[in-house]
């Protein structure tokens, strides 16, 4: 095979929606530290919605970006936590595709700790083919050929092959 047309695994970004700065959050960054093994960033809040007593610009969330080897050993943990299943549903139309793990608790080495609570995260995929550079530089910046985008059915035949997903 033409190995500028193999997919590999560019980034997985994992987001930890807490809902509240303060103590809650500050945990919830220490467990994504211990989950990952990066630093996370906090992400501010883009609306105000005064039902959750939420403000706009306040720190509610974490999030960690993983590429390389790293993203690759996550992405494998993680999708036993979810029996290795995803729907189709889970894709867009760029090949990218995301699921939630309901409990931290579910990743090796973490137990239930009474006052740290439960937190639940997202991780979202993004699948890429060599070339994608050509869409990102500065200098001749051009658009990606048709063939080289990834679509959602070459995610799906990738996930099968490299790490026997089952896509139902």
């Amino acid at each position: 095979m033409n190995p500028m047309r193999e997919l590999y695994v560019d980034k997985v970004v994992v987001h930890m929606g807490v809902g509240e700065g303060g103590d809650k959050l500050s945990k919830g960054i220490d467990l994504m530290r211990q989950i990952t093994g990066n630093a996370p960033v906090r992400s501010n809040a883009k609306k105000t919605n005064p039902t959750f007593g939420i403000r706009k610009g306040a720190p509610i969330s974490c999030k960690v970006t993983l590429r390389g080897k790293k993203a690759g050993e996550f992405l494998e943990t993680a999708l036993k936590i979810i029996e290795k299943r995803v729907s189709p549903g889970q894709f867009d139309r760029q090949g990218n595709f995301s699921f939630g793990i309901e409990e931290h608790t579910d990743f090796p080495g973490m137990s239930y700790d009474p006052q740290i609570g439960i937190y639940g995260m997202d991780i979202n995929v993004v699948l890429a083919r060599r070339g994608i550079r050509v869409t990102r530089r500065h200098i001749e910046q051009r658009k990606l050929p048709k063939k080289q985008q990834v679509t959602p059915d070459d995610s799906m035949m990738f996930l099968k092959s490299r790490y026997n997903v089952e896509v139902r």
